[in-house]
């Protein structure tokens, strides 16, 4: 008999306690009636594949009464094979002789027909004309090699690449375009901050003398076509939009993160900023939308010191973070907050923990509250994008 039929059959009667292992064997009975390797492949086949070992199928059975994480934790313990959750209730019903068969069954592997009970000796016999048993005289079955008898291999990892009438040409030019467009997008990155406003004033013509310089010393193409520019400032006032900070500490977007935040989706603190800043404090720094694959880039110049803006300069004022204090809108050339909100879209950045007091006089207001993670900074890309898209629309809503 095989090993699964002689296991099933202690199984069903209920005789477990009588199987014991010897060496690298289990014995079946009192006096030994037959015996298997420990390790020997079993006729049922899991449903992930491949087929069960006698040491795997005898200890669930002893231990099927387990949580099937506890289970796996102590076959694990012991360095056994275990039984997959799908095949557990399947199994231990053919097992115990709930059920007279089971597809997952291996027909190769099963007996033609039922053997007489064989003494432990005979049951260890070796067939010198079988070419599946072991040569080294133990008797031993070796069904790996019956199973690799049968197998047709189909293809190798080269074969499945070659696909008729399918090539990666396309994929390899896709690659291509779009590591030039990542290319071009960080060399007008580190273009002069004049040459950016002097594009975004709307001047047409072929670039300047200056523009060239400095688009060459960037490792730009001044032939290369741009992204197209949105260079409409919404109002009254020409040249680029701007945007305005807080000046202080406590506030989370400064004139130090705003770049991060707005260009790449990144909160970055501004502490953190400071202290890997090199030279001066900026007074001023040019933001583009980059976020979008839109190949339209939309530049803002972003301040904190409303005190220096000219009267011409805040026709250009767009947008505000504000700090949640009153005294940050001290000295602005407006009648009161109604006003202000109304010609300005407002923004307040928080974090999505904090008290609702620190929102308390921004509800007031007609701004938009913007969350943010202290720790989950792959969330900061959502909150980015609604500020460009309401700041977006905003701007619409002027140009009418």
């Amino acid at each position: 008999m095989d090993p699964l039929s002689v296991l099933r059959d202690f199984a069903a009667r209920g005789e477990l306690e009588k199987i014991t292992q010897v060496g690298e064997e289990f014995r079946f009975g009192a006096g030994g009636e037959y015996a298997f390797p420990c390790s020997a492949a079993t006729a049922y086949r899991s449903k992930l594949g491949g087929h069960y070992t006698l040491d795997a199928l005898l200890f669930f059975l002893r231990h099927h009464h387990l949580k099937h994480t506890d289970y796996l934790q102590s076959a694990r313990l012991r360095r056994l094979p275990t039984v997959t959750l799908p095949d557990r209730r399947p199994l231990l019903d053919y097992l115990l002789g709930r059920t007279s068969s089971s597809s997952a069954l291996a027909i190769d592997l099963l007996p033609s027909a039922p053997d007489p009970p064989a003494p432990l000796e005979h049951s260890r016999g070796v067939s010198s004309d079988d070419p599946a048993r072991a040569g080294d005289g133990d008797g031993d079955v070796d069904y790996v090699a019956m199973i690799r008898a049968l197998e047709r291999p189909l293809k190798d990892r080269e074969a499945l690449l070659a696909c008729r009438n399918r090539d990666f040409l396309a994929v390899l030019a896709a690659a291509t375009r779009r590591e030039e467009e990542r290319h071009r997008a960080e060399a007008l990155q580190r273009k002069d901050g004049l040459v950016a406003r002097t594009r975004l004033a709307g001047a047409a013509g072929p670039p300047a003398a200056s523009d060239a310089a400095a688009a060459a010393a960037a490792g730009d193409d001044p032939a290369e076509p741009k992204p197209r520019t949105l260079l409409k400032a919404g109002k009254v006032g020409e040249g680029v939009p701007i945007i305005l900070v807080p000046s202080a500490s406590q506030t989370l977007i400064t004139i130090y993160n705003v770049k991060e935040f707005l260009e790449d989706g990144v909160f970055v603190p501004t502490d953190v900023k400071t202290k890997a800043m090199k030279g001066a404090r900026p007074e001023r720094v040019t933001v583009q939308k980059k976020l979008s694959r839109d190949r339209a880039v939309a530049a803002y110049e972003v301040r904190d010191k409303p005190s220096a803006l000219k009267p011409d300069d805040w026709d250009r004022v767009v947008a505000v973070f504000v700090l949640g204090k009153e005294w940050q809108f001290k000295d602005w050339p407006f009648k009161d907050h109604v006003e202000i909100f109304n010609k300005i879209i407002g923004f307040f950045v928080r974090f999505e923990d904090d008290s609702v007091e620190s929102a308390k006089m921004v509800k007031q207001w007609n701004v938009k509250i913007i969350s943010i993670s202290k720790n989950k900074r792959h969330q900061d890309r959502a909150a980015a994008l609604e500020v460009w898209d309401r700041l977006e629309a905003f701007m619409r809503s002027r140009s009418h």
